[in-house]
């Protein structure tokens, strides 16, 4: 008797513990069941307006620049302009000292009236040479040598009237004077100094005019974004000097050859110059400061987006491999393989009936939130839009899904 009771026991609790591990099997299966129903965000397909921005940094800089060298050496005995003052066009600006030119000048003026001399007189020689030549009083010899005299004469009083020029040339420039309307943005030379000329190096560059009425923004664009940048195309400023205001601008120069950094290293950066026109108050202004510049490439009104981080890429499904005979060569195999190759494909998961169906689709233009859909999508449609890691890895097509929470949409208009 006491047997069976064991033995009832036991029975009684070998079941209880095959209930509780088929419950536990149950609960793990049903678990992993709802962890694979992935939670998301969603956003509907609609039409908005959509511009493309370019971003790029630069510096501001005058749109007219001068930089006023020395183009005769000496020294500096007049400045009478400083730093930040404003100049007329013709307004002197320096004076070198010209006591070395004015010799000059005198001295060359001499030589020429020699020059001039000795040609009057060989252009006697020469008529009087001719009239007796012309009465058969004299040889043809004689003609000949005259008249050669005479041509020695003209080009060695040519040459002493071109250096006469040259020396009163070089005594004028020993006053320069301003170029333009403008302000001295830089001075780097003082009264007293003596300062280099241009004629066999690159002369002491004195000091900097600038019209800071007309200011623009050398803007560094990438040779990736500079293909979307046209002529006219409406620009904002941001400069670092004076937050929290807008400067509006249009671009009007492209550059047509690139300006490379840390040519040949891992760092290598390749920019197009652009050059954008400020338009308005520029008194706020001044050249070096640092800007950064949207520029608008492209805007299209009433066209179907969704927002830019719902398009991710997939890998095509790849059909079953047909069955190869075991004889196969292994470049047919390999050839085969090759063939079947494709690049990953933009999609968009739509949402329907709790699941998500991969859509692929084609893009367009994009601002910094929405890119447009010019194929795949017919608008309307329920588009993940989160979470980053759902979109992009963890999302496949047919999945279950969970909206979480919707993303609030701005109707028409970005």
């Amino acid at each position: 008797m006491a047997a069976l009771q064991r033995s009832k026991k036991r029975i009684i609790v070998f079941s209880a513990v095959g209930v509780l591990v088929i419950a536990l099997v149950l609960l793990l299966v049903l678990g992993s069941k709802k962890d694979n129903i992935i939670p998301v965000q969603v956003e509907e397909a609609q039409k908005r307006t959509i511009t493309q921005i370019v971003t790029a940094s630069g510096k501001i800089r005058p749109e007219f620049l001068v930089n006023i060298s020395a183009e005769v050496s000496g020294e500096l005995i007049a400045l009478p302009v400083k730093e930040g003052d404003r100049v007329k066009k013709g307004e002197l600006l320096v004076r070198i000292k010209p006591d070395v030119y004015i010799a000059a000048v005198n001295q060359a003026e001499a030589g020429y009236r020699s020059a001039k001399a000795s040609l009057e007189k060989a252009e006697a020689d020469y008529h009087r040479a001719k009239e007796l030549f012309a009465k058969k009083l004299n040889a043809e010899q004689d003609l000949q040598m005259a008249k050669m005299t005479y041509d020695v004469a003209k080009a060695g009083a040519d040459q002493a009237k071109a250096g006469l020029d040259r020396a009163k040339e070089d005594l004028s420039k020993t006053s320069i004077y301003s170029p333009l309307d403008g302000t001295v943005s830089k001075l780097n030379s003082q009264l007293g100094e003596r300062v280099l000329g241009t004629s066999f190096m690159s002369g002491t560059v004195i000091m900097t005019i600038a019209d800071l009425t007309k200011m623009e923004g050398i803007m560094d664009v990438s040779e990736n974004d500079v293909v979307l940048v046209h002529i006219g195309d409406t620009t904002s400023l941001d400069v670092d000097a004076v937050p929290g205001k807008k400067f509006r601008g249009v671009v009007k120069e492209i550059a047509n050859t690139a300006a490379t950094t840390g040519l040949g290293t891992q760092q290598e950066v390749v920019n197009f110059p652009v050059k954008v026109r400020i338009v308005g108050d520029v008194s706020q202004l001044r050249p070096g400061m640092s800007a950064t510049g949207d520029i608008q490439t492209q805007t299209k009104s009433d066209v179907l987006s969704v927002p830019i981080q719902s398009v991710t890429t997939r890998a095509p499904k790849q059909p079953p491999a047909d069955g190869q005979e075991g004889g196969a060569p292994a470049a047919a195999q390999a050839s085969d393989a090759k063939k079947k190759v494709e690049k990953p494909t933009e999609i968009v998961f739509v949402v329907k009936d709790g699941k998500v169906k991969a859509v692929p689709v084609e893009r367009g233009i994009s601002d910094d939130s929405h890119v447009e859909i010019t194929k795949g999508l017919s608008g309307g449609e329920t588009i993940v839009s989160g979470s980053f890691k759902a979109i992009n890895t963890d999302l496949q097509d047919g999945m279950a899904v969970k909206v979480e929470k919707s993303r609030a949409t701005s109707g028409k208009g970005s």
